[in-house]
């Protein structure tokens, strides 16, 4: 047996966006969402092109890949787009992108760019995670930065921490709900 979080009569969802340029980020989103999912919560991953409304969700993860010191262009938009909607509810950024293992040693403040829209939102918190980088990526500063840095810098154990740690911010501090024991059974075969 699980324990979901109910609100309302209905399980809390959580949206996880993201804005990634080769998957990396998108596969942290996954994650996250999975690691909420096992903490009793509805955690629903779509690019952000996907995302008309953010009205049927109770709170909000926003990712984007760095390059070049910059937020990946999607999740910008989708903050910008959804701002309103964005400030009613809890909301939570995550950038991905160092490549080496700083993030999994340290606390990472966000880009200045993510910090500008964290404070227009009213974002509960940030975390940085490292990035990954293929040996074969393409284009000239990417094949440029993997002859040194290519690799997979991100720590899964981190962002399953950072997950439990936004689930039990949102157990604690969400709008009246009931914890209720999951009876679901597996039905026979």
């Amino acid at each position: 047996m699980t324990q979901d979080f109910v609100q309302g009569g209905v399980r809390m969802r959580i949206l996880i966006t993201y804005g990634s340029k080769l998957g990396g980020t998108r596969e942290i989103a996954e994650l996250l969402a999975r690691v909420l999912r096992d903490e009793g919560l509805a955690a629903e991953v779509l690019p952000p092109e996907a995302v008309e409304h953010v009205r049927a969700y109770d709170a909000v993860i926003v990712g984007g890949g760095l390059y070049a010191n910059h937020w990946h262009r999607k999740a910008r938009r989708f903050v910008h787009r959804h701002f309103h909607e964005l400030r009613e509810r809890p909301v939570w950024f995550f950038s991905s992108g160092p490549l080496d293992d700083s993030a999994a040693h340290e606390r990472i403040p966000p880009i200045a760019q993510v910090q500008a829209l964290m404070e227009r939102v009213g974002a509960r918190g940030h975390a940085t995670f490292g990035g990954r980088l293929e040996p074969d990526a393409r284009g000239f500063i990417a094949r440029s930065m993997a002859r040194e840095h290519a690799g997979d810098w991100r720590d899964p154990e981190q962002v399953a921490r950072w997950a439990r740690s936004v689930a039990a911010e949102l157990m604690e501090t969400a709008p009246p709900r009931v914890a209720v024991e999951s009876t679901r059974q597996e039905s026979p075969r």
